[in-house]
Protein backbone atom coordinates (compact mmCIF):
# COMPACT_ATOMS: atom_id res chain seq x y z
CA UNK A 1 0.00 0.00 0.00
CA UNK A 2 1.46 3.74 -1.21
CA UNK A 3 2.64 5.63 1.71
CA UNK A 4 0.92 9.14 2.25
CA UNK A 5 3.10 12.31 2.46
CA UNK A 6 1.24 14.97 4.09
CA UNK A 7 3.11 18.29 3.42
CA UNK A 8 1.46 20.82 5.85
CA UNK A 9 2.22 24.18 6.07
CA UNK A 10 0.83 27.51 7.37
CA UNK A 11 3.78 29.92 5.77
CA UNK A 12 4.24 27.52 2.61
CA UNK A 13 7.56 26.44 0.83
CA UNK A 14 8.32 27.96 -2.57
CA UNK A 15 6.86 26.49 -5.46
CA UNK A 16 10.41 24.93 -6.85
CA UNK A 17 10.32 23.10 -3.19
CA UNK A 18 6.77 22.11 -3.40
CA UNK A 19 7.39 20.91 -6.85
CA UNK A 20 10.80 18.84 -6.25
CA UNK A 21 9.02 17.35 -3.31
CA UNK A 22 6.15 16.12 -5.67
CA UNK A 23 8.78 14.89 -7.73
CA UNK A 24 10.48 12.90 -5.29
CA UNK A 25 7.44 11.37 -3.56
CA UNK A 26 6.18 10.65 -7.11
CA UNK A 27 9.93 8.57 -8.04
CA UNK A 28 9.17 6.67 -4.62
CA UNK A 29 6.07 5.75 -5.30
CA UNK A 30 4.37 7.72 -2.65
CA UNK A 31 1.14 9.30 -2.56
CA UNK A 32 1.40 13.67 -1.45
CA UNK A 33 -1.14 15.32 0.63
CA UNK A 34 -1.13 19.21 0.48
CA UNK A 35 -2.44 21.75 3.16
CA UNK A 36 -1.18 25.02 2.78
CA UNK A 37 -2.10 28.34 4.44
CA UNK A 38 -4.65 26.77 6.48
CA UNK A 39 -6.00 28.91 9.47
CA UNK A 40 -7.97 26.42 11.48
CA UNK A 41 -6.26 23.69 13.48
CA UNK A 42 -9.31 21.38 12.57
CA UNK A 43 -8.30 21.40 8.48
CA UNK A 44 -5.19 19.62 9.91
CA UNK A 45 -6.52 16.90 12.24
CA UNK A 46 -8.85 15.77 9.42
CA UNK A 47 -5.66 16.35 7.45
CA UNK A 48 -2.86 14.28 9.07
CA UNK A 49 -5.82 11.18 10.15
CA UNK A 50 -4.40 8.85 7.46
CA UNK A 51 -1.28 10.32 7.04
CA UNK A 52 1.98 8.30 7.04
CA UNK A 53 4.73 10.91 7.01
CA UNK A 54 4.23 14.66 7.96
CA UNK A 55 6.31 17.85 7.07
CA UNK A 56 6.08 20.67 8.78
CA UNK A 57 7.60 24.14 8.92
CA UNK A 58 6.64 26.41 12.15
CA UNK A 59 3.55 24.63 12.21
CA UNK A 60 2.61 22.98 15.55
CA UNK A 61 2.64 19.80 16.14
CA UNK A 62 0.99 18.91 19.56
CA UNK A 63 -0.13 16.11 21.20
CA UNK A 64 -3.80 16.73 19.69
CA UNK A 65 -2.74 16.71 16.32
CA UNK A 66 -0.42 13.14 17.22
CA UNK A 67 -3.85 11.75 18.69
CA UNK A 68 -5.51 12.80 15.40
CA UNK A 69 -3.29 10.38 13.29
CA UNK A 70 -3.68 6.78 13.08
CA UNK A 71 -1.48 6.25 10.37
CA UNK A 72 1.95 8.43 11.29
CA UNK A 73 5.03 7.05 11.92
CA UNK A 74 7.35 10.34 11.42
CA UNK A 75 7.57 13.58 11.28
CA UNK A 76 9.95 16.37 9.66
CA UNK A 77 10.34 19.70 10.73
CA UNK A 78 11.75 21.32 7.99
CA UNK A 79 14.51 23.63 9.55
CA UNK A 80 16.74 22.98 12.68
CA UNK A 81 14.77 24.03 15.77
CA UNK A 82 11.82 21.63 16.64
CA UNK A 83 10.36 22.71 20.10
CA UNK A 84 7.32 23.30 18.03
CA UNK A 85 6.66 19.42 18.24
CA UNK A 86 5.70 18.16 21.19
CA UNK A 87 8.63 15.26 21.51
CA UNK A 88 6.95 13.39 24.73
CA UNK A 89 3.60 12.93 22.83
CA UNK A 90 5.01 11.57 19.53
CA UNK A 91 7.45 9.34 21.49
CA UNK A 92 4.33 7.69 23.28
CA UNK A 93 2.81 7.20 19.78
CA UNK A 94 5.86 5.68 18.45
CA UNK A 95 6.39 8.83 15.77
CA UNK A 96 10.00 9.60 14.96
CA UNK A 97 10.60 13.29 14.97
CA UNK A 98 13.77 14.77 12.96
CA UNK A 99 14.69 18.08 11.74
CA UNK A 100 16.61 19.21 8.75
CA UNK A 101 19.97 20.84 10.30
CA UNK A 102 21.99 23.02 7.87
CA UNK A 103 19.78 23.56 5.85
CA UNK A 104 19.06 26.74 7.10
CA UNK A 105 22.34 27.92 8.50
CA UNK A 106 23.82 29.88 6.17
CA UNK A 107 20.35 32.65 5.81
CA UNK A 108 20.94 32.69 9.48
CA UNK A 109 23.80 33.48 9.63
CA UNK A 110 23.58 36.06 6.97
CA UNK A 111 20.76 37.57 8.94
CA UNK A 112 23.08 37.77 11.84
CA UNK A 113 25.50 39.98 10.28
CA UNK A 114 23.34 41.89 8.31
CA UNK A 115 21.28 42.95 11.66
CA UNK A 116 25.16 43.56 13.11
CA UNK A 117 26.12 46.06 10.17
CA UNK A 118 22.78 47.88 10.47
CA UNK A 119 23.31 48.35 14.28
CA UNK A 120 26.75 49.89 13.57
CA UNK A 121 25.72 51.83 10.96
CA UNK A 122 23.09 53.34 13.32
CA UNK A 123 19.79 51.80 11.55
CA UNK A 124 21.03 53.86 8.15
CA UNK A 125 20.05 56.95 9.78
CA UNK A 126 22.28 59.24 8.09
CA UNK A 127 24.56 59.66 10.77
CA UNK A 128 28.17 58.48 10.97
CA UNK A 129 28.52 54.91 12.33
CA UNK A 130 31.04 52.13 13.61
CA UNK A 131 32.54 49.22 11.68
CA UNK A 132 32.78 45.63 12.47
CA UNK A 133 36.20 45.25 11.41
CA UNK A 134 38.46 45.10 14.09
CA UNK A 135 35.63 44.36 16.65
CA UNK A 136 35.17 41.17 18.87
CA UNK A 137 32.22 38.77 17.65
CA UNK A 138 31.10 35.92 20.73
CA UNK A 139 29.90 32.84 18.98
CA UNK A 140 27.54 31.06 22.08
CA UNK A 141 26.77 27.64 20.62
CA UNK A 142 28.63 26.68 17.86
CA UNK A 143 27.04 24.36 15.80
CA UNK A 144 26.32 24.67 11.83
CA UNK A 145 24.66 28.65 12.22
CA UNK A 146 27.73 29.69 14.31
CA UNK A 147 30.34 28.17 11.67
CA UNK A 148 28.64 30.10 9.23
CA UNK A 149 28.28 33.70 11.15
CA UNK A 150 32.46 32.78 11.81
CA UNK A 151 32.49 31.88 8.47
CA UNK A 152 31.22 35.35 7.27
CA UNK A 153 32.35 37.63 10.13
CA UNK A 154 36.47 36.65 9.05
CA UNK A 155 35.25 38.27 5.63
CA UNK A 156 34.19 41.43 7.95
CA UNK A 157 37.64 41.20 9.48
CA UNK A 158 36.16 40.90 12.73
CA UNK A 159 38.10 38.86 15.89
CA UNK A 160 36.07 35.89 16.97
CA UNK A 161 35.44 33.73 19.75
CA UNK A 162 33.22 31.13 20.91
CA UNK A 163 31.76 28.97 23.50
CA UNK A 164 30.12 25.29 22.96
CA UNK A 165 30.95 22.63 25.45
CA UNK A 166 29.89 20.34 22.70
CA UNK A 167 32.27 21.04 20.41
CA UNK A 168 35.59 19.98 20.44
CA UNK A 169 38.31 22.24 21.08
CA UNK A 170 39.95 21.97 18.08
CA UNK A 171 36.92 21.49 15.96
CA UNK A 172 36.83 25.21 16.61
CA UNK A 173 40.35 26.23 16.55
CA UNK A 174 41.04 24.83 13.33
CA UNK A 175 38.58 27.83 11.83
CA UNK A 176 40.25 30.41 13.57
CA UNK A 177 38.26 30.91 16.38
CA UNK A 178 39.47 31.64 20.09
CA UNK A 179 37.91 29.33 22.30
CA UNK A 180 36.25 30.43 25.51
CA UNK A 181 36.04 27.98 28.67
CA UNK A 182 33.28 29.81 29.93
CA UNK A 183 30.54 31.21 28.98
CA UNK A 184 31.02 34.36 31.28
CA UNK A 185 34.56 34.57 29.62
CA UNK A 186 32.52 34.91 26.08
CA UNK A 187 30.72 37.18 26.99
CA UNK A 188 33.39 39.54 28.97
CA UNK A 189 35.64 39.60 25.72
CA UNK A 190 32.84 40.27 23.24
CA UNK A 191 31.73 43.40 21.94
CA UNK A 192 28.77 41.63 20.19
CA UNK A 193 27.56 38.58 21.07
CA UNK A 194 25.65 36.40 18.59
CA UNK A 195 23.41 33.81 20.31
CA UNK A 196 22.29 30.25 18.66
CA UNK A 197 21.46 28.17 21.76
CA UNK A 198 18.42 26.05 21.88
CA UNK A 199 15.41 26.98 23.63
CA UNK A 200 15.21 23.99 26.29
CA UNK A 201 14.79 23.54 30.06
CA UNK A 202 18.67 24.23 30.73
CA UNK A 203 18.77 27.27 28.53
CA UNK A 204 15.38 29.15 28.74
CA UNK A 205 16.04 32.82 30.71
CA UNK A 206 19.57 31.77 30.80
CA UNK A 207 20.46 34.84 29.20
CA UNK A 208 20.56 37.58 31.56
CA UNK A 209 21.53 40.92 33.06
CA UNK A 210 24.44 39.52 35.30
CA UNK A 211 25.49 37.69 32.08
CA UNK A 212 24.86 40.47 29.29
CA UNK A 213 26.21 43.12 31.63
CA UNK A 214 29.57 41.37 31.90
CA UNK A 215 29.97 42.48 27.94
CA UNK A 216 32.49 45.81 27.22
CA UNK A 217 31.21 48.98 26.14
CA UNK A 218 29.29 49.97 23.25
CA UNK A 219 27.58 46.10 23.49
CA UNK A 220 25.38 44.48 20.95
CA UNK A 221 23.50 40.99 21.20
CA UNK A 222 22.38 39.38 18.35
CA UNK A 223 19.37 36.91 18.95
CA UNK A 224 18.45 34.67 16.12
CA UNK A 225 18.01 31.30 18.24
CA UNK A 226 14.68 31.55 20.32
CA UNK A 227 12.79 34.41 22.40
CA UNK A 228 12.94 32.04 25.40
CA UNK A 229 16.33 31.68 26.06
CA UNK A 230 16.26 35.41 26.83
CA UNK A 231 15.58 36.67 30.64
CA UNK A 232 13.27 39.53 29.38
CA UNK A 233 12.80 41.02 32.72
CA UNK A 234 16.20 41.18 33.41
CA UNK A 235 17.47 42.76 29.96
CA UNK A 236 14.96 45.76 29.82
CA UNK A 237 16.57 46.48 33.06
CA UNK A 238 19.93 46.08 31.78
CA UNK A 239 19.09 48.50 29.00
CA UNK A 240 17.88 51.15 31.76
CA UNK A 241 21.14 50.72 33.34
CA UNK A 242 23.34 50.57 30.46
CA UNK A 243 23.02 53.31 28.00
CA UNK A 244 25.36 51.82 25.53
CA UNK A 245 23.78 48.18 25.22
CA UNK A 246 22.03 47.42 21.80
CA UNK A 247 19.68 44.34 21.31
CA UNK A 248 18.56 42.82 17.44
CA UNK A 249 16.77 39.83 16.97
CA UNK A 250 14.45 38.19 14.56
CA UNK A 251 11.76 37.92 17.03
CA UNK A 252 10.15 40.55 18.53
CA UNK A 253 10.06 39.67 22.53
CA UNK A 254 6.63 39.67 24.40
CA UNK A 255 7.67 43.24 26.09
CA UNK A 256 8.18 44.91 22.75
CA UNK A 257 6.23 47.81 24.10
CA UNK A 258 9.11 48.70 26.52
CA UNK A 259 11.52 48.58 23.82
CA UNK A 260 9.55 51.13 21.38
CA UNK A 261 8.63 53.59 24.38
CA UNK A 262 12.07 53.72 25.82
CA UNK A 263 14.78 52.54 23.67
CA UNK A 264 14.64 53.94 20.34
CA UNK A 265 17.68 53.42 18.19
CA UNK A 266 19.16 50.90 20.34
CA UNK A 267 17.08 47.53 18.80
CA UNK A 268 15.52 46.27 16.16
CA UNK A 269 13.30 42.96 15.56
CA UNK A 270 12.20 41.83 12.24
CA UNK A 271 8.51 41.47 11.23
CA UNK A 272 8.58 37.93 12.22
CA UNK A 273 11.17 34.84 12.66
CA UNK A 274 13.07 35.10 8.90
CA UNK A 275 16.40 33.71 9.98
CA UNK A 276 15.14 31.22 7.43
CA UNK A 277 13.51 33.09 5.35
CA UNK A 278 15.30 33.01 1.68
CA UNK A 279 14.42 31.11 -1.01
CA UNK A 280 17.70 29.09 -0.78
CA UNK A 281 17.01 27.80 2.58
CA UNK A 282 12.94 27.55 1.94
CA UNK A 283 13.86 25.13 -1.17
CA UNK A 284 17.14 23.05 0.78
CA UNK A 285 15.08 22.59 3.86
CA UNK A 286 11.99 21.36 1.68
CA UNK A 287 13.91 18.73 -0.26
CA UNK A 288 15.97 17.50 3.13
CA UNK A 289 12.65 16.53 4.34
CA UNK A 290 11.28 14.37 1.66
CA UNK A 291 14.74 12.78 1.43
CA UNK A 292 14.93 11.77 5.38
CA UNK A 293 11.51 10.39 5.07
CA UNK A 294 11.87 8.15 1.87
CA UNK A 295 15.34 7.10 3.66
CA UNK A 296 13.49 6.11 6.90
CA UNK A 297 10.32 4.11 4.50
CA UNK A 298 12.89 2.05 2.46
CA UNK A 299 16.47 2.05 4.55
CA UNK A 300 14.96 2.76 8.18
CA UNK A 301 17.68 5.77 8.60
CA UNK A 302 16.86 7.45 11.42
CA UNK A 303 20.26 9.80 11.37
CA UNK A 304 18.67 13.02 11.74
CA UNK A 305 16.04 11.41 14.87
CA UNK A 306 15.63 14.18 17.69
CA UNK A 307 13.05 12.11 20.19
CA UNK A 308 15.40 9.02 20.66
Amino acid sequence: MSKKILVATEKPFAKEAVDKIKEIIGDAGYELSLLEKYEDVNDLYKAVADADALIIRSDNVTKEVLDAANNLKIVVRAGAGYDNVDLAAATGKGVVVMNTPGQNSNAVAELALGMMVYMARGLFNGKSGTELLGKTLGIHAYGNVGKHVARIARGFGMEIYAFDPFVAKEDIEKDGVNVCDTVEELYSACQYISLHIPANDKTKKSINAALLGKMPEGAVLVNTARKEVIDEESLLKLMEERKDFKYLSDIAPGCIGDFESKYSGRFYFTPKKMGAQTAEANVNAGIAAINQIVAFFENGDTTFQVNK
